[in-house]
């Protein structure tokens, strides 16, 4: 009986496990792309980010225009954004979850 009640419970926990948003695949993406520039806070180019997850430019401006309103990026010179303190907090929680 005890076995069964467990093997329900890591069913239900699999179940309940939260998928990972575009915006929040995008935030993951911008976080990959700094670190290989060489620091969390480097500034990227949104459209390049965008085009490696498949998404065309009016979709990227949709969504650094959320994620700057929610202060997890900042824009920077050109079409560059970059993390804020706030965001990289985010990212950090995102791979924990997932």
């Amino acid at each position: 009986m005890i076995l069964l009640v467990v093997l329900v419970l890591k069913r239900k926990g699999n179940l309940m496990k939260k998928s990972i948003t575009r915006d929040e695949l995008y935030l993951i993406k911008v976080l990959e792309l700094a670190i290989k520039l060489g620091d969390y806070f480097e500034e990227v180019d949104r459209y390049a980010v965008g085009q490696s997850m498949g998404q065309n430019n009016k979709s990227v401006d949709n969504i650094v225009r959320m994620l700057a309103q929610t202060n997890f990026v900042k824009k920077g010179d050109g079409d560059n954004i970059f993390l804020t303190p706030q965001g990289l907090k985010y990212v950090e929680t995102l791979k924990e979850t997932s």
